[in-house]
């Protein structure tokens, strides 16, 4: 990363001053934005204030906070909207310290004194991992703002049928044979797409076979079978089939708008 700057700062935390102020020298002349801080108070005030802290450098045996509750804070802090890597930093390798800093989600350590060549290259190997946790995490919450987005679209879609329709049942006309059919109330709530897919799942056409039909992709009819099922308190798609075919004795028929 020699002369490339990082778009993620480095939290550097250590009570020892002359420790903070050789590391942050050393990662700022390899590309990274450094953030010193003395204590484990003094860190969680910096990262809560500078969300582009990804990478935090920490010893393990501070006054007040250890290293590993310092980590555990800025978890609980993080919760499920924000991801970083944390390396330790201690001057006894005491096993037992570093299991536990390791159970802790800690993703590496270093022993004192520290060889900086090494402390860089792991350092690079974390914001790697760290790029690739928000790639996941930004992916999530895109799905579920579309999932939100879906759902509200969908309850949309509902208020509207429930107006254009009103108290009474809808009529429906049977291409073909001039039939006059009367959709059963439990269908009424369905709004236009949902009854198309109803129909569609009737006729014993396949989510492929629908979602050709209607020109919308295979998971988006899942979507929709899911919602009728849900709708019509039915418990599979041959249950709902089974009540929309014709030779149903409530001849609950559905057709095409």
């Amino acid at each position: 990363m020699n002369n490339l700057a990082s778009a993620m700062k480095v939290l550097v935390v250590d009570d020892q001053p002359l420790i903070v102020e050789e590391l942050c020298e050393f990662l700022e002349s390899s590309g990274y934005r450094c953030v010193p801080c003395e204590s484990s108070r003094q860190a969680i005030e910096q990262f809560i204030e500078d969300p582009a802290i990804g990478l935090v450098l920490c010893d393990l045996h501070m006054p007040d906070m250890d290293g590993i509750e310092l980590v555990q804070e800025l978890q609980r802090l993080s919760g499920k909207h924000r991801a970083f890597e944390a390396i330790m930093l201690t001057g006894r390798a005491d096993k037992q310290d570093v299991i536990k800093a390791l159970r802790a989600g800690i993703a590496d350590y270093y022993q004192k004194p520290i060889d900086l060549d090494e402390l860089l290259e792991g350092l690079q190997r974390q914001e790697a991992a760290l790029q690739e946790r928000q790639k996941t995490l930004h992916l999530g919450h895109l799905n579920q703002k579309l999932q939100y987005l879906s759902e509200s679209i969908d309850d949309l879609y509902q208020d509207l049928d429930k107006v254009r329709r009103g108290p009474s049942p809808v009529i429906h006309e049977v291409p073909g044979d001039g039939e006059v059919v009367e959709i059963p109330a439990i269908f009424n709530q369905l709004s236009p797409r949902q009854l198309d897919v109803a129909r569609l799942v009737g006729k014993g056409q396949t989510n492929y076979q629908i979602a050709c039909e209607l020109g919308i992709t295979e998971n988006t009819v899942k979507l929709y079978v899911s919602q009728v099922l849900r709708l019509t308190h039915m418990h599979n798609r041959t249950q709902l089939a089974l009540a929309l075919s014709p030779g149903n004795p409530g001849r609950q028929r559905v057709t095409a708008h």
